[in-house]
């Protein structure tokens, strides 16, 4: 029986699908899916979260989350966020790259990981492309090798197979195969109970940013901290790098000049007057720019 509902707890699996903005094709290629489980990998090691399996099609995504201390609607901010910011620098375009709410079902570890990951490794079969159950974009090859990686968490699946990871990889091979004869494999797959969370029925839209993650991105991908923004120091890095926040807020934050200088200790003229750039925008302001809208950190550029 599937776990009541709620909000957020250390342990909770997730059942995630994101899907390209008007079911456009987001994770198209090699360079986006690679650059979409960097990020990825990048916020499951700063948040500690647990990834039993993933899938990335050409136009959505399936990833398998157990949460930590940190709420899955975090987790997932950041990672859409970034990766729009990259994709829209890469390609030169703007307005959202993934629906505006992902899907975040709520499922019981206990009764139904295993079909879980069963299910996320046979997307590719369901879609009829040519490698199937191989298919390289999936964890499926993270669980068919005796390696180690940091990305998929294997050994808690693989443990319920046997303690002997040779002996858990063949029962893991022998259980994907044993599948329904009907073609129509998603109708017939016995799909796990899963409860809709209802925190996640109300997702942000992973275009907009809340202030406070927006300083705490830039200020590690420029390596100072937030404190220095905040409390007005007026070094010439701190300096071009506030004056970046200002710049991105308006793109990336539904806040108020008021609010903003409330936040940066600043008077609101100033921030209005950053804002529409009546002081001189340096190469470093619009350095810490383009790294932000890439993705990347200051030692990546």
């Amino acid at each position: 029986m599937a776990r009541k509902p709620r909000i957020h707890y250390p342990g909770a699996l997730y059942h995630v699908m994101v899907r390209g903005n008007n079911k456009e094709t987001v994770l198209l290629d090699d360079l986006q899916k690679n650059k979409y489980l960097s990020i990825l990998a990048r916020y499951k090691k700063m948040f500690d979260f647990k990834l039993y399996a993933f899938c990335i099609m050409d136009n959505h995504a399936h990833l398998l989350v157990e949460v930590n201390e940190t709420p899955l609607s975090s987790i997932m901010q950041r990672i859409q966020q970034v990766y729009t910011q990259w994709y829209n620098y890469t390609f030169d375009r703007t307005g959202h790259v993934f629906q505006q709410r992902y899907k975040a079902l709520l499922c019981d570890k206990d009764s139904y990981l295993l079909q879980l990951v069963k299910y996320i490794h046979y997307n590719p079969a369901r879609s009829d492309l040519a490698k199937g159950i191989n298919y390289p974009w999936s964890s499926h090859r993270y669980y068919s090798a005796e390696q180690i990686d940091t990305l998929v968490d294997t050994t808690f699946v693989l443990n319920m197979f046997s303690p002997d990871t040779k002996k858990a990889i063949v029962q893991y091979s022998q259980y994907l195969k044993q599948k329904p004869e009907n073609k129509d494999y998603e109708d017939t797959v016995e799909v796990p109970e899963m409860i809709q969370n209802t925190e996640h029925e109300k997702l942000e839209q992973e275009d907009t940013l809340s202030f406070d993650d927006l300083i705490e991105l830039v200020c590690r991908n420029e390596g100072i901290s937030k404190e220095l923004i905040i409390n007005k120091d007026k070094t010439q890095k701190v300096s071009n790098t506030r004056k970046a926040i200002i710049i991105l807020s308006d793109k990336y934050c539904s806040i108020s000049n008021i609010k903003l200088a409330e936040h940066l200790n600043l008077a609101p003229s100033m921030t209005s007057r950053i804002k529409a750039k009546r002081f001189k925008q340096t190469a470093k302001v619009e350095d810490i720019i383009k790294r932000f809208e890439r993705g990347s950190s200051i030692t990546e550029a």
